[in-house]
């Protein structure tokens, strides 16, 4: 990680929050891939999005890997985290619109509304503040 004389307890605490979403990431991306139709079974609201498709399923947890990767860079060059998180962001942004729209669309029930929120829309949310939040490490 970036060395510096002391780091400030705002740095520690990006640092740790950037590390443990990584690692959230990580854990979701590595159930994907290890374990696809496990993961298509046991996450809520899953099954209703379309039948089940093994490589698809693994084509998203590399997605998931890379913001794992994406969000332990920023960890390790906080100074430089902001375009980092903003791209993790960024995906989970479009993720969180593409489930909104399907619920617009009634392809998807209402109660994906719920059913999304602490998966898809919170950490849609959670990355953009902390992107931003990470904004004022390069200034």
């Amino acid at each position: 990680m970036e060395q510096t004389a002391t780091a400030s307890p705002q740095i520690l605490l990006k640092r740790a929050a950037l590390l443990l979403f990584g690692l959230a990431f990580l854990a979701n991306a590595l159930f994907m891939l290890a374990a696809p139709q496990s993961w298509y079974q046991t996450i809520d609201g899953v099954p209703n999005t379309g039948p089940y498709n093994v490589h698809f399923v693994r084509d998203i947890g590399m997605a998931y890997l890379t913001q794992a990767v994406l969000l332990f860079w920023a960890a390790w060059r906080i100074a430089r985290a902001f375009p980092l998180v903003l791209a993790v962001a960024l995906f989970l942004g479009l993720h969180a619109l593409l489930h909104f729209w399907d619920i617009a669309e009634e392809r998807l029930p209402v109660s994906h509304l719920l059913i999304d929120l602490p998966g898809v829309f919170l950490p849609a949310v959670l990355a953009l503040g902390l992107a931003f939040w990470c904004r004022r490490a390069q200034e």
